[in-house]
Parts: structure tokens; sequence; C-alpha cells
């Protein structure tokens, strides 16, 4: 079962992202964004983004994947992506994870996708968590780990991911009951890092 490629199809991890809150500028952006008015909210995500606000960077990202206020561009998705992701940002490093698994904007590279939720999963991004439990799951881009692919997903799971509650039920029917203590015993000890 290839999880990531079917979380990707369904296009479930794109839905429900949050527009966080900004002073000035971002708060003017996030009210234009709010009442469906994506052309001045790109606008005025654009000036802050071109400053170097991380916010702003993964904000316009967001628009250009979805075609918001701009033409539907994922090569600049993942270059405003890469941004804030460059500044640690989980969730841009989760979207560029999820660009190049699927190939868009950027080649795809199951490699650089891992490595990219890795970054994000790292800092308890639970749907990075799924997909890197996928990889691992799957061997795609990392070494194929069942033991490692659970503790991923015993993390997103406990955040309420659930594609990760499905992927555990999943695990549970390939792995031995010490695999699964093992990875159990991971994901207890498991620290969440920072940018």
């Amino acid at each position: 079962m290839r999880l990531i490629k079917q979380a990707i199809a369904a296009g479930a991890l794109l839905a429900g992202l949050c527009v966080p809150a900004l002073a000035g500028l971002g708060e003017e952006a996030v009210s234009a964004y709010s009442r469906g008015d994506y052309a001045t909210a790109a606008m005025l995500w654009r000036q802050l983004a071109d400053q170097g606000d991380v916010t702003a960077q993964y904000r316009i990202g967001i628009m250009y994947n979805n075609g918001e206020g701009v033409p539907q561009n994922y090569a600049e998705a993942a270059r405003w992506f890469r941004l804030a992701a460059d500044q640690g940002d989980a969730k841009a490093q989760f979207l560029l994870g999820f660009l190049y698994a699927a190939g868009n904007g950027v080649p795809l590279n199951d490699s650089e996708a891992a490595r990219w939720f890795r970054r994000a999963a790292d800092q308890g991004e639970a749907r990075a968590q799924f997909l890197l439990g996928s990889a691992y799951a799957e061997g795609a881009g990392v070494p194929q780990d069942d033991v490692s692919a659970r503790m991923w997903f015993e993390l997103a799971a406990a955040q309420g991911e659930p594609n990760a509650q499905k992927a555990l039920a999943w695990s549970a029917q390939h792995m031995s009951p010490a695999q699964i203590a093992d990875a159990q015993k991971r994901a207890r000890l498991w620290k969440p890092t920072t940018r």
C-alpha cells in the first residue's frame, strides 16, 4: 500500500491549514483572505514575504499552490515554501516535502520528500510524522524500517492525525509484538526539536 501516494491523490493533507494572525499588513492580509479577497491578500503577504517574513512566505506558497489570488504555480509555491522552510517553519517544510513526494513544481524525489518531512516531523508536525512513517513503511527515500514507521505513526496518531490511526492498524498486522513495543518505546522517548 502506497500510503504517501494515496494521501497525495486524496489531497487530504492540504485541508484545514490555518491562517495565523499577523500585525499590520499581516492583519490586513488575514482580513482580506477571510472575506475571499485573495488578490489583496496575496499582494499584502507578498510585500511581507519579500521582506523575509516567514509566515507571509508560507502563506504566499499556499496561495500559489491553490491558485488563490495568483495563478496556480507549483514551482512558485515550492520556491516560497523553501524560503519559509529554510527559516525553520514546520508547515512549510511539510508542504515542501509534499511537493517533492508528488513531483509538483519540483522533480519527484522521495529522498528529498523524506528529508523535508523529517525536519517538520522533528518539530511535531503531525501530517509530516504520518508521511515520514509512510516513507519508512514503504522504503520511499529512506531505508524500509517498520519500527521507525510505527514510531512516527504513533506520534502522529497521538495528535489525532486520522491517517496515522489507520496506519497503526495496518502496521499491527505486519509487525511482531516486540517490534511494536520497540516503536512505542521510541515514541514515548521522542522529544520535539525547535527550528
